[in-house]
């Protein structure tokens, strides 16, 4: 479990008048995409090493480590067998490493601990759909840079088309989660999966400061779990899956550990319900 901390350079851009001045073209579109653009050419292969030496990456659990660029190396794809899936039907799966937060949906508001509340109106740009998960759960995957940035589908079902919502780029660290609504501002991507286990399940991807591509692979129809849904690039962003109010259990400890303040790390394909 990694307990909350604040970054003395983000708590001073959120939390300070000149900070937030600072902090204006840093979450803007246009820096996210031209440092997507930087990370993809071949002149950015020197940043590999330091990165993999200071976020203690072990190459070696991947299909390669012949980059030809920064990103390359940031959304390598792990060997099959490393990340195991519970197939089981009746267990719904974490669709990426990652931290958890778990909170209970009050009416159609998330309240979460020492954060600002948000809607799910706000977060889905779609009231009659955040009306469905009034009173459900939501769970929030948050991604360092040193975790995995694929991530797959938690259950089998038909899926529709991919939607996207335009935003800025924060960072999704807890100091900036906790100087306002950033997942309701941030460029984000969502769907929603139609699962016999479990019912209707949105799964949203949030990109966070320099994060300038979500890509995922395919728009509607029938999809497995634990299949490949698309990946992040550079940075650190975020996995939201909204749940229905009594469509599954999930474990009593994320719910706990959310309300001490602590984020819990799971693995993607571990299973998050009680069977």
């Amino acid at each position: 479990m990694e307990k909350k901390k604040n970054n003395g350079i983000l708590g001073f851009l959120y939390n300070t008048t000149c900070g937030r001045i600072l902090l204006r073209p840093l979450k803007a579109r246009w820096l996210t995409y031209l440092s997507g653009v930087f990370l993809d050419l071949p002149i950015s292969k020197p940043l590999i090493k330091p990165f993999v030496k200071n976020n203690n990456i072990d190459l070696s659990e991947y299909e390669s480590d012949n980059f030809k660029c920064f990103n390359d190396c940031f959304c390598r794809k792990i060997k099959p067998g490393f990340r195991p899936v519970d197939m089981r039907d009746s267990a719904l799966v974490s669709p990426c490493d990652g931290l958890l937060s778990a909170y209970k949906i009050s009416g159609e508001e998330v309240y979460p601990v020492k954060q600002s509340r948000y809607t799910l109106g706000g977060l889905l740009k779609n009231d009659s759909l955040a009306k469905e998960y009034k009173n459900g759960t939501i769970l929030i995957f948050r991604l360092s840079v040193n975790h995995y940035h694929r991530y797959c589908y938690p259950a089998s079902g038909i899926k529709g088309d991919n939607i996207h919502i335009k935003g800025a780029f924060h960072t999704v660290r807890p100091v900036a989660l906790a100087a306002g609504p950033v997942f309701c501002e941030n460029a984000r991507e969502y769907t929603v999966i139609d699962t016999k286990p479990f019912g209707k399940i949105v799964q949203m991807e949030v990109g966070a400061m320099l994060v300038g591509r979500i890509k995922n692979h395919l728009g509607a129809g029938e999809i497995k779990k634990g299949e490949e849904k698309g990946m992040f690039l550079y940075g650190g962003s975020t996995v939201i899956l909204l749940l229905k109010e009594n469509s599954v259990k999930i474990k009593e400890e994320y719910l706990e550990n959310t309300q001490k303040g602590i984020e819990t790390p799971v693995k993607q394909g571990e299973t998050l319900n009680i069977i």
